[in-house]
């Protein structure tokens, strides 16, 4: 029965008329997005692994020298690279962490009947909307010490956001918690809507504090689809360069990215940017596999 859904079509369809059968159709679909997939994605994937073993240089027309696990030992024993990996998981922590609190404390306020709560959500949704260019651009200007508009709201007089060596990258973090903390309220206001009213009504009769509920009922069920937030924004944080290269040129912003262009594409360090692509990428997976396993032992809860 199966065999014959999947394989013969409405005699009277114009497909049935042209002879293609469902799998034919599904195939017409399928076959060029795994082409698209193995020339963009997986092709240069397995490439710059190769490269990552070399002293290649695209500015030069020198073959590339095999050198092993050179380019790796040297990355690892670099202390100029551990202090950009430094940089990124204080950025990490402080802008995951405030998209967290900002976008779970915005859904709670919204998880209510309020007037135009529809207008209201979709007019928090459109920072996340713009390009990152814009936005940083944007927040340029606001943190301007002259005529910023932030300096003025807080009183704060010239100071200097983005020229300050150890305030650049909390103006990086917060420009990124305005930008990303509607994604988290977004996911966070389905959790809430899913959560069974009974629950509260129950909790109600018992006389239960707001602290109880929220603690008792609210979060644990919630906890699951905000864990899927915090994965997904920590791996964008990781990777995170737009931003942070608009912003700012401190050498307290530097993130790993930003070390990874200039290695590639000013020092044209090519072979040796490779495997430090790959560095990144197995910490970014290392991160994710903790991540998905904290979120399956929540699950099981």
């Amino acid at each position: 029965m199966a065999t014959a859904v999947m394989t013969t079509l409405d005699p009277k369809s114009r497909a049935a008329s042209r002879g293609l059968s469902d799998i034919s159709i599904r195939n017409l679909f399928i076959i060029p997005t795994i082409v698209f997939l193995i020339v963009f994605n997986i092709f240069p994937l397995i490439y710059s692994l190769g490269y990552s073993f070399t002293d290649f240089r695209a500015s030069t027309n020198a073959p590339a020298k095999f050198v092993g696990l050179a380019n790796y030992r040297a990355l690892l024993n670099d202390p100029f690279i551990w202090s950009n990996f430094a940089i990124t998981a204080k950025y990490v922590i402080v802008s995951v962490t405030g998209q967290v609190l900002v976008g779970f404390g915005v859904a709670m306020l919204l998880n209510r009947a309020i007037p135009f709560k529809g207008l209201i959500t979709t007019l928090l949704l459109l920072p996340m909307m713009l390009s990152m260019a814009v936005v940083g651009l944007f927040w340029k200007l606001l943190y301007d010490p002259s005529w910023g508009v932030i300096n003025y709201v807080l009183g704060l007089g010239n100071f200097e956001w983005l020229s300050n060596p150890d305030m650049a990258l909390y103006a990086i973090a917060i420009t990124d918690i305005w930008m990303w903390s509607p994604f988290v309220m977004l996911l966070s206001l389905a959790g809430l809507s899913a959560v069974p009213k009974h629950l509260y009504e129950a909790a109600a009769i018992d006389r239960a504090g707001s602290l109880y509920t929220f603690f008792r009922i609210t979060l644990p069920l919630v906890a699951p689809i905000l864990m899927i937030a915090i994965i997904f924004r920590t791996m964008e944080a990781f990777k995170t360069f737009d931003l942070a290269y608009i912003l700012s040129s401190q050498p307290t912003t530097e993130v790993i990215s930003i070390r990874l262009y200039k290695m590639a594409f000013q020092e044209w360090q090519t072979g040796m940017s490779c495997a430090l692509a790959y560095i990144v990428l197995i910490m970014v997976l290392a991160i994710t596999n903790i991540y998905v396993k904290y979120l399956n032992k929540v699950k099981e809860r």
